[in-house]
């Protein structure tokens, strides 16, 4: 599963619709599901796709690393770092750094949530901060960094991990769109994201990463393409900030990534997969 963003990112990844009412019934279903999210580590080598306008880079090359682990019993850890390496057509390059490191409550009652992001080597933002759900639904959001600040929003909005359960859940019903906004303490901390999952038919041929189609973990699991787009709140209608496209496994894990800017794009093929110990949960 893959749904973080870099310095002006997306992934992978890693999305609601938000109002008490299915808030609750997201909450339900997620932690009712059958299905739940393998621990695991996956790495994807970034190359630059499609490009467009005159502000396009002329390459681009990178690496996600994305470790995800946890459970219905103790709650989910997202270890999440990208490297950018983006050359312009002027010659100039510049090299961005995200590392996060996020933790979601099982129950989603709360995400706390701590990014670096580096550029050319230096530190540019330090983001560390934490939601709480209150009981009507409502999200609270405290930072410590960069300053302290404090922020109230209204009932409804996910976190990355329960978005996630959300969309296999549609996936599996057969349906083809979901509708949610999301927080996942990114760009700053203080902002909510409208967010539109697109979601194809089952994919029942090989994967065209090879790494995945021979992982241990990957083999004969359920798996869909899936599409999703970032707004600002209230822009639905306007050009998503970015779109992010990629498979995704029954059991939680991302592959076969495209990442959309607008501009450019980057694709993301999985060059090494591992499972990660797991602890037994009875939930």
């Amino acid at each position: 599963m893959i749904s973080r963003k870099t310095v002006s990112h997306g992934l992978i990844p890693a999305l609601a619709s938000g109002l008490l009412g299915l808030f609750a019934s997201t909450q339900g279903s997620a932690a009712s599901s059958s299905a739940s999210f393998i621990s695991h580590r996956a790495v994807y080598d970034l190359s630059l796709g499609k490009t467009s306008g005159s502000s396009a880079p002329s390459s681009a090359r990178g690496r996600i690393v994305y470790e995800f682990t946890g459970s219905a019993c103790e709650g989910y850890v997202t270890n999440f770092r990208q490297i950018t390496e983006i050359q312009s057509d002027e010659g100039g390059s510049r090299t961005s750094d995200m590392r996060s490191t996020t933790f979601e409550e099982a129950d989603g009652s709360g995400f706390r949530f701590k990014t670096d992001s580096y550029v050319d080597g230096k530190l540019v933002e330090s983001i560390d901060g934490k939601a709480s759900k209150s009981a009507d639904g409502g999200l609270s959001v405290a930072l410590t960094k960069p300053t302290r600040a404090k922020s109230d929003f209204e009932p409804g909005p996910l976190f990355p991990t329960a978005q996630m359960f959300q969309v296999v859940d549609v996936a599996r019903k057969g349906g083809n769109t979901d509708e949610v906004k999301i927080f996942d303490g990114s760009d700053g901390g203080m902002k909510l994201f409208d967010t539109m999952s697109v979601i194809g038919h089952e994919t029942k041929e090989p994967p065209a990463d090879p790494v995945a189609a021979n992982a241990e973990g990957l083999k004969g699991v359920r798996r869909w393409p899936v599409t999703i787009s970032y707004f600002d709140p209230g822009k639905p209608d306007g050009e998503p900030n970015y779109v992010l496209a990629f498979d995704l496994y029954e059991n939680g894990v991302s592959g076969g990534l495209n990442i959309n800017y607008g501009s450019y794009a980057l694709n993301g093929q999985m060059s090494k997969f591992e499972l990660l110990p797991q602890k037994v949960c009875t939930k």
